[in-house]
């Protein structure tokens, strides 16, 4: 295991979910995704870290979601995106085949983050490695729900994820009490429905 991912699993531990990736997950992305992420697949697999907070997922598994999620966007045309991670609430993180980790989406509140795409493909592997050491427990944790809600609802499998019913687009409650444990897929595909995405303003801080 190299020092980054080692950071990684330091900082989330509570390692959960674990599927292996196939040989051929892995060559379906090669070229699209950085050689670093498809190495570290190989060896920890698809999984959830943090006992469930963060997961590094099946990017082929979000394609329908992704495509909904942009439509109609800028984003549609500027790249072709792939979901290589997840929160338990819904935070979406995209890898643009030619920008890299530029953009990320908070599906419970349909906005969305840009961050510097990169200028070559030879900083892949660098951009993931920053990728990784940037990524926070807390950052993923909305509202400090998640301990609450894995009590109350139980331990999140690779393809569930916690959400808001009724969802906080139409106006309901961001509380304990309105958390439920859902299909991922489906959840996202309803929420990239319900509301323009738009990109997060002073305003939603």
């Amino acid at each position: 295991m190299d020092r980054v991912f080692a950071r990684f699993i330091d900082k989330f531990g509570g390692l959960v979910g674990r599927q292996e990736v196939p040989v051929s997950s892995i060559e379906r992305y090669r070229g699209k995704l950085p050689d670093q992420l498809l190495e570290y697949w190989a060896e920890h697999g698809w999984c959830g870290y943090g006992e469930g907070i963060f997961w590094i997922v099946n990017p082929q598994e979000y394609e329908g979601v992704v495509a909904l999620w942009l439509k109609g966007t800028k984003f549609e045309s500027l790249d072709t995106y792939h979901l290589i991670a997840r929160s338990a609430f819904g935070d979406l993180y995209l890898w643009g085949e030619r920008t890299g980790a530029s953009l990320d989406i908070t599906s419970c509140l349909s906005r969305y983050t840009v961050h510097e795409p990169l200028l070559s493909r030879e900083q892949m592997d660098k951009d993931l490695r920053s990728f990784l050491l940037s990524a926070e427990v807390e950052y993923n944790d909305f509202d400090d729900l998640f301990k609450p809600a894995k009590k109350k609802l139980g331990a999140l499998r690779h393809d569930e994820m916690y959400g808001f019913v009724p969802a906080l687009m139409f106006g309901g409650p961001d509380t304990l009490e309105h958390l439920e444990k859902v299909k991922a897929v489906e959840h996202l595909i309803l929420l990239a429905q319900l509301a323009e995405l738009k990109p997060y303003s002073l305003s939603d801080l």
